[in-house]
């Protein structure tokens, strides 16, 4: 089972909570939480793109990095770990993101890949004249699909004649080749998302669920080996936990408790207001998963919280779920949290047996 970490690309991370480390994001930062995974053994880092934070007392994600120049430079700076770079494709044409893969794989051969995000918050897109109306949530996945067709001719062919609804290539040219595969990652939740991610994708990231439950998803990723299977395609699933480890399951959750209670409510509020936009979504969506009141503090995803030895076995838990190909992790602390990890919590993991020895 691969690791990986979501690394900081905007300001705190992941914890929308005035009680949180607070920081701001920089390639210094980042460059020494993928070495330090890299030095762990872990197969892969992700950066998120994100152009427009939720404010509050905390400014969360009021600052952000671009993900695909901060990937290119930690592309020069690792060796061995797989590097997803986020495209936000309201704003970048596909062919211009394909010739931008490939290059970043001259810097990484064989280990770089474009995470495809197609847009849930309007006013990331429409403070720049880019937001093509809410109709666009009814069709987005027919556009994203259009786009990983040009990306994927381009690179297999060094040219698209593609034609669709949405783009359309004439003699449209790319050299040199990206050197490896470019991987695929998406995020969908819904049946739509699972769709096209079991259509086009490598891998889907599942948002886990809940706090210490960590197999609460294993519906969700029979959704996507049962979509997978009907497209005949292989594709696994990334789980998304927010790991909070201490030397003892109090103490990680009086930690836990402490960011809660003081939750940046104003962020929270503008986080829910904009996902609850699209009017349509299904119960399942990115959209509306985030506005979920349990757990927003850290975005609302899955939190495994406890003792070294309590994250270690629900970690082997989540492992064990049918089509889980790796789990994506975040920490409150991340240069603190990556150390914890590798030196506390995989030595007792018996699904990371194999690459503890290495490591």
């Amino acid at each position: 089972m691969d690791m990986g970490v979501f690394i900081p690309i905007g300001n705190n991370g992941w914890l929308i909570s005035e009680a949180a480390p607070q920081y701001k994001p920089s390639f210094e930062l980042n460059k020494q939480i993928v070495q330090k995974a890299e030095g762990y053994g872990l197969e892969f880092a992700l950066s998120m793109i994100k152009l427009r934070g939720f404010g509050g007392k905390t400014e969360f994600w009021d600052h952000n990095l671009e993900s695909f120049t901060l990937m290119a430079g930690l592309a020069a700076v690792t060796t061995k770990i797989k590097l997803f770079a986020s495209s936000a494709i309201l704003t970048l044409p596909p062919a211009i993101v394909a010739r931008m893969a490939s290059t970043v794989s001259n810097i990484a051969p064989g280990r770089f890949g474009v995470n495809i995000v197609t847009g849930w918050a309007e006013a990331e897109y429409s403070q720049m004249d880019m937001w093509p109306g809410d109709a666009y949530f009814g069709y987005r996945y027919n556009y994203a699909a259009e786009y990983v067709n040009v990306m994927k001719e381009l690179w297999s062919k060094g040219s698209s004649d593609f034609k669709g609804e949405h783009f359309k290539m004439t003699d449209c040219k790319l050299s040199p080749a990206p050197e490896g595969k470019v991987e695929i990652v998406a995020a969908g939740q819904s049946p739509k998302g699972m769709k096209f991610a079991a259509d086009y994708a490598d891998y889907n990231f599942i948002m886990g669920q809940g706090v210490n439950t960590p197999t609460a998803v294993s519906e969700i990723c029979d959704r996507l080996a049962t979509a997978a299977t009907e497209s005949g395609r292989d594709v696994g699933a990334y789980c998304l936990y927010m790991i909070i480890a201490e030397d003892t399951d109090e103490a990680a959750q009086a930690k836990w408790q402490k960011y809660k209670d003081h939750v940046d409510a104003d962020a929270l509020a503008w986080m829910a207001d904009q996902g609850s936009k699209d009017n349509a979504a299904d119960a399942s969506s990115t959209a509306k998963h985030i506005n979920l009141p349990e757990g927003a503090v850290n975005f609302n995803m899955g939190t495994l919280v406890g003792s070294y030895e309590t994250v270690a076995a629900m970690l082997d838990e989540a492992a064990e779920m049918q089509g889980v190909a790796g789990i994506m992790m975040v920490f409150d602390d991340f240069l603190e949290g990556l150390d914890k990890f590798g030196q506390k919590i995989q030595p007792l993991m018996s699904s990371r047996a194999q690459v503890q020895a290495a490591a």
